[in-house]
């Protein structure tokens, strides 16, 4: 009884024990600046640092490699916003949503996978 009940034991921690999580982090070099129309027709900026959560180090080099596409569809995203969603912090967290559902979506029709699990703001400045 007592054997069974180890053997039944270290199957269960066996089976439990997953496979640590292999992330890997990209960050967009340099920082991302761009315009949006604010009130009044002035121009606006935001400055922000972007990262991205891979969800196996493996693909940090297919991310890498299409970082320059991935770039250009979060500048044309935040361009594209108005003063107030920039200025507010729900506006911001809906920006992010966008941008992050964009790139996987760039990224699957590129890779035929997601390979990326979130896209982070880690800094946000806007004028």
């Amino acid at each position: 009884m007592l054997k069974s009940f180890l053997i039944l034991f270290i199957t269960l921690i066996t089976v439990n024990q997953t496979k640590a999580a292999d992330y890997a982090y990209f960050g967009f070099e340099p920082e991302i600046i761009t315009n949006y129309v604010a009130v009044k027709k002035k121009m606006g900026y935001v400055r922000l640092t972007v990262e991205l959560m891979i969800e196996d180090s493996s693909n940090f080099e297919a991310v890498e490699h299409h970082s320059p596409l991935l770039r250009d569809a979060i500048i044309n995203i935040i361009g594209q916003q108005p003063e107030a969603k920039i200025k507010s912090i729900n506006g911001r967290h809906e920006i992010q949503k966008l941008c992050e559902e964009q790139v996987k979506s760039l990224l699957t029709k590129e890779t035929g996978q997601p390979l990326i699990k979130k896209l982070l703001f880690t800094q946000w400045l806007d004028n």
